[in-house]
């Protein structure tokens, strides 16, 4: 089955990381097919930016997305934007700390730069919000997001990293909406 998701924030926010990290876990490791392309806004932090994916267990014949069932938003910009081109009942993860939902959407909200603030660095909000990805979705396994992020970050970095994946992972969902999704843990 076709899955769209799109991950947007702004320019900074390690976006693209995000969404490479996911493709090579769902590509190499967890046996599916994955394309991904990136977008950038013209500033080089500041702007927009998104990663889009596309999953599927077949072959993929059109490698972009059109309307995301997954959207994953790390700023308002971000949300605002890319809203309006996602499915009606998208799944909709935001950073609760830096997005405002509107009424209706079927949203997942985790403080993910609080929790990376928490462990010494902003900057690796993009990987809690991996983490939470990962818990909600149960589109990839634990171990293949750990292995693509092994092989894709500095390993001076990887302690921090792994840490930020794990708080992602283990922050609390809303398990009565994630029922009512059909999803399990």
């Amino acid at each position: 089955m076709r899955q769209e998701i799109r991950i947007a924030g702004f320019g900074g926010q390690g976006v693209v990381l995000a969404g490479y990290v996911l493709g090579k876990a769902l590509a190499l490791y967890a046996g599916r097919e994955a394309v991904m392309t990136q977008s950038h806004g013209p500033e080089a932090r500041g702007g927009a930016s998104s990663a889009d994916l596309v999953v599927s267990e077949e072959p993929i014949a059109y490698p972009f997305v059109q309307q995301p069932d997954i959207l994953v938003v790390l700023s308002q910009e971000a949300y605002t934007k890319f809203r309006p081109s996602a499915k009606p009942e998208a799944l909709i993860l935001i950073d609760q700390d830096l997005v405002k939902s509107q009424e209706g959407d079927h949203i997942y909200a985790i403080p993910a730069t609080q929790l990376a603030e928490d462990l010494g660095r902003r900057i690796v909000a993009n990987v809690v919000m991996l983490g939470y990805f990962t818990a909600v979705t149960g589109l990839v396994d634990p171990e293949s997001m750990l292995k693509a992020l092994e092989t894709s970050v500095k390993a001076k970095t990887l302690p921090l990293n792994n840490s930020a994946f794990h708080a992602g992972l283990e922050y609390e969902v809303d398990l009565e909406n994630k029922a009512a999704m059909g999803r399990t843990s």
